[in-house]
């Protein structure tokens, strides 16, 4: 995969303080002045052409987003995954194929200001009633980026803000159905909503569902007990899906209040489903949605809509994280860039050096007011670091395409990132300069950076630890043990397990991010230290056998993984299993045999009895 196309703008200051260049910056993003005729058949052809070539990719995408119904009815969760993992690669590979038609058909490759300015213009009104605009806008970015060197090109020839509002986007049928419970009662209301989920596979008992679905009504109403005259219960028309879930997304209207709920769909061993439970808390639905798992396939001809839908019920996702969480991660590109821009332009803090300890691959910054951190990959590790730089970026290439479990942060990659020069701390970019200098430049009063991740900010386990009672360092300690367990069923070994490689979220889930020395568990082997023939091979400051490349001795994990006593108690305690070898090959058992543990992203506390 190439590096991901869209770029963060260039900065420049107006009135004393830096901004971003806006659209229209310079050059006016309307159509030329002066008519043109021969400009203009021919802007509307490459404009044609590029239209053309994102229909094609959302066709080809909505094809491997519906072949996931298929996949659940037969069950068949390896090829789930495997289709899952594909249809991220389509993106670039329909950018690629755009810019290699544009060339071929178009002398593209120094065309004039006002050739690339009316191709914009004739685009933007073939947008009028397109389902997808935004989407479309963001392929277009991608297509004309790709085709011209970065020195070249300007803000003026992209779309940097939206030019087609979403608000109204509907397709041939409505996002989503209503019901009227207390018009129609509640058993029919909920009776015709299991009726309308049409899976492909039965039932395994309805009518004890719809039991449990009548129970749980008593949760919609507010604190004071009331229930609106036109309570409504709302349910998305598309169904999502992953891993061995179906899940159906709703909301129930009180009033003024809006409550959210998320049925999960489960399969018994023959094939019927069930449903498992009714996810109405904010931090569970919340966790459904998080940036740590891999991404729905959720069939929507207007994505727009659905992501609308969705933010009513997670105020706290952004529309960066909603269209990601969907499969469109360059369009939550295109999205995190623009709430960017905007929080430069109503900010004032500094970038600065990512508090804990410093990672020897990776130079990790951050802005304290923004919740996300950047990440460099350094130009030297040293020499305790055996993994290349191309290494380091296939094997965060790797985990965007896994299922990452709900325990391996997700990141968007950037090239050509510029910042304001005057937003640096000058430590940090000290450190910038000296230790990443093949990839940072100083462009008048701009920072560029040519290769750049960035992912949601978390607390480094480590950090957390030291700031918490022993009630949490316990639920801590509980929750790395199981992101460890979760991981390597998945089939990755981290590598490295180091607590500083781990942050804790808001919600205290416990997030693996630190990818350098992932390996498949299957490549490693996993060994008992051998006991010692004489004392002074268990004096010896060396091992007194043989250690391979990929020989892992879980019993020296709480020598050189922590270091505070209480800590290594309170994880013996929760996972004393993990510092045995046996452990880790049970795991790496599961891995082989396909059947990863069943990870549920809600509390199972709260599934129905079956």
């Amino acid at each position: 995969m190439s590096l991901d196309s869209w770029k963060l703008a260039p900065v420049r200051h107006l009135g004393g303080g830096p901004v971003f260049l806006s659209d229209n910056d310079g050059v006016s993003s309307g159509a030329p002045s002066s008519f043109d005729p021969e400009r203009f058949q021919t802007a509307r052809e490459i404009a044609h052409a590029v239209l053309m070539a994102f229909n094609r990719h959302f066709r080809i995408f909505r094809e491997h987003t519906q072949a996931a119904r298929q996949h659940y009815i037969d069950g068949d969760w390896s090829v789930a995954t495997q289709n899952n993992s594909d249809r991220i690669s389509l993106y670039d590979m329909r950018v690629k194929e755009a810019i290699a038609d544009l060339r071929e058909r178009f002398d593209l490759e120094a065309p004039d200001q006002a050739l690339l300015q009316e191709v914009k213009f004739q685009y933007l009104g073939m947008l009028y009633d397109h389902l997808q605009p935004e989407l479309a806008e963001t392929f277009y970015n991608s297509c004309f980026v790709g085709l011209f060197e970065r020195a070249f090109y300007n803000n003026a020839n992209i779309f940097v803000r939206p030019s087609v509002s979403t608000e109204r986007i509907e397709g041939e049928h409505p996002p989503f159905r209503s019901f009227y419970p207390t018009q129609d009662g509640w058993r029919l209301s909920f009776s015709r909503l299991l009726d309308s989920i049409d899976l492909g596979v039965p039932f395994e008992d309805k009518r004890r569902d719809l039991k449990h679905l009548i129970s749980f009504a008593k949760n919609f109403k507010n604190a004071s007990g009331y229930v609106a005259r036109h309570f409504q219960i709302q349910v998305l028309n598309t169904v999502f899906y992953r891993n061995k879930a179906a899940y159906i997304i709703g909301r129930a209207l009180n009033g003024l209040e809006v409550q959210p709920f998320i049925l999960p769909l489960l399969r018994n061993r023959k094939g019927e489903i069930f449903i498992d439970a009714v996810v109405s808390e904010q931090n569970d639905v919340t966790n459904v949605f998080s940036f740590a798992r891999t991404y729905f396939m959720a069939d929507c001809e207007v994505p727009s809509s659905v992501v609308r839908f969705l933010r009513s019920i997670l105020p706290g996702k952004s529309s960066a994280d909603l269209y990601t969480s969907i499969g469109f991660h360059k369009q939550g590109k295109a999205e995190f860039y623009r709430d960017f821009l905007d929080h430069l332009r109503n900010s004032s803090d500094r970038f600065q050096i990512a508090p804990g300890i410093k990672g020897m691959v990776m130079l990790v910054f951050n802005l304290p007011s923004y919740p996300y951190v950047f990440k460099v990959i350094r130009d030297n590790f040293g020499s305790a670091k055996k993994v290349t730089e191309r290494e380091v970026i296939e094997k965060n290439r790797f985990i965007k395409r896994r299922d990452r479990v709900g325990r391996m942060a997700d990141t968007w990659e950037f090239s050509h990132a510029a910042f304001p020069l005057d937003r640096f701390d000058p430590e940090l970019l000290e450190e910038l300069k000296s230790e990443a200098a093949n990839k940072v430049t100083i462009e008048n009063d701009r920072v560029v950076i040519s290769h750049l991740y960035i992912e949601r900010r978390l607390n480094p386990l480590n950090l957390y630890l030291e700031q918490v009672d022993e009630e949490k360092q316990r639920l801590a300690m509980r929750e790395y043990g199981n992101a460890l367990r979760e991981i390597a069923a998945s089939g990755i070994f981290p590598g490295d397990l180091l607590l500083k490689n781990f942050g804790v979220t808001r919600h205290g889930r416990v997030i693996f991010y630190d990818y350098d020395e992932i390996v498949p568990i299957n490549e490693c082997r996993f060994r008992e230290i051998p006991e010692a023939m004489t004392p002074e091979q268990e004096m010896a400051s060396e091992p007194w056998y043989s250690i391979a490349e990929n020989d892992v001795f879980p019993e020296e994990f709480m020598t050189f993984l922590m270091n505070n006593p209480a800590w290594r108690k309170l994880f013996r305690e929760e996972h004393g299993g993990l510092v045995e070898a046996s452990t880790w090959r049970d795991l790496q058992e599961i891995a082989a045999r396909g059947k990863s543990l069943d990870v549920y992203p809600y509390r199972r506390s709260i599934s129905f009895p079956r």
